[in-house]
């Protein structure tokens, strides 16, 4: 009896958890306003300008899902958070979605109650060094000290990688991406290291960008994206399948220049991405324009990559992974239909 009480008991608190978590939509619609869990401040990915805009690709992704659900790009509360608080402040409603360079896991997509919504970057972990060392692969690191970001995938890889090959290291931990860099540009430590995507960009902010360089070794998979709570499907289909509707439009042709040209288009997939046929918005519960609004106030993919962190940006990272399935890449996503 005691054992089926005590079942019956999780049952109902599963089921209680579920039921609070659910409701994002409504509260975003009811609210008016998106609120997106961004970085504290990485170039390319999350970072202000010297405006005081949040611009990157992170940014954009915060952006299409406010321009799904309300259609206007521009409503929407960034909440800065380091690598510490990011969960948390997803666990508990502070939050509606995190967009902010977050590996995809086995134990955070499980044991931590989150919904990973799919891939919009393909990333690894990477090394940089400071060039006067001369070191031109990480197994020369042997000894070496390393300015890391705390609470995140870098030290468990970092850990793995020189117990694999037998080398010894020191690491510097700090709580987020800027106390990180200062570290390392004070000379802390002797390498700094990160998904490379972020190497790319924190070198950018340094005094001198060509003092350091960033080794071609790469020892992880680091597949980053949005991410929600778990318990709410409405809610984590919308922002898997914004993302995805940018994937296709890329794909397509589609983009933020040409969209309206396009609405007398006889191509099928063209007319459901516009929302001129199909299902269009109901089973999101979102309007039939919903993907129309994504790629015209937005972009698609290919528009965001480049603008951010590609060749049209200061960090000029080639597409590599991240191009689309039919060029090279590994960015895919199902069809809308």
């Amino acid at each position: 009896m005691k054992k089926m009480t005590f079942i019956m008991l999780a049952a109902f608190l599963v089921i209680s958890a579920s039921l609070a978590s659910a409701g994002t939509l409504d509260d975003v619609k009811k609210r008016g306003q998106l609120v997106c869990g961004v970085s504290t401040g990485l170039p390319g990915f999350s970072a202000t300008d010297e405006k005081g805009v949040w611009k990157g690709l992170d940014v954009d992704g915060c952006k299409a899902v406010a321009a799904a659900v309300l259609g206007d790009a521009s409503k929407i509360k960034y909440v800065p958070l380091n690598s510490k608080e990011r969960f948390t402040a997803l666990q508990s409603g502070e939050i509606d979605v995190l967009v902010r360079g977050t590996t995809w896991t086995l134990h955070r997509d499980t044991a931590l109650g989150l919904n990973f919504a799919g891939t919009n970057y393909y990333d690894g972990q990477g090394f940089m060094v400071n060039k006067k060392l001369g070191i031109k692969s990480a197994k020369e690191l042997d000894g070496a000290s390393f300015c890391i970001d705390a609470g995140t995938t870098t030290e468990l890889n970092l850990a793995d990688y020189f117990t694999e090959h037998k080398m010894k290291y020191d690491a510097v931990v700090f709580d987020t991406h800027d106390g990180t860099l200062k570290g390392f540009e004070a000379g802390r430590c002797d390498c700094l290291t990160s998904d490379q995507s972020q190497l790319y960009g924190l070198r950018t902010h340094l005094a001198d960008p060509s003092s350091a360089v960033i080794l071609p070794d790469i020892i992880s998979k680091e597949p980053l994206g949005p991410v929600v709570r778990q318990g709410d499907d409405e809610w984590f289909n919308i922002v898997r399948w914004t993302f995805f509707a940018m994937i296709n439009a890329e794909e397509m042709g589609v983009t933020s220049a040409n969209i309206d040209s396009l609405k007398s288009s006889s191509n099928p997939g063209i007319r459901r991405l516009l929302g001129l046929e199909g299902d269009k918005g109901s089973s999101l519960h979102l309007s039939d324009d919903w993907s129309y609004q994504i790629i015209k106030q937005v972009g698609n993919y290919g528009e965001i990559f480049e603008r951010n962190v590609g060749m049209d940006s200061p960090l000029k990272i080639a597409r590599g992974l991240n191009a689309l399935w039919k060029n090279g890449g590994i960015q895919y996503a199902p069809p809308l239909r």
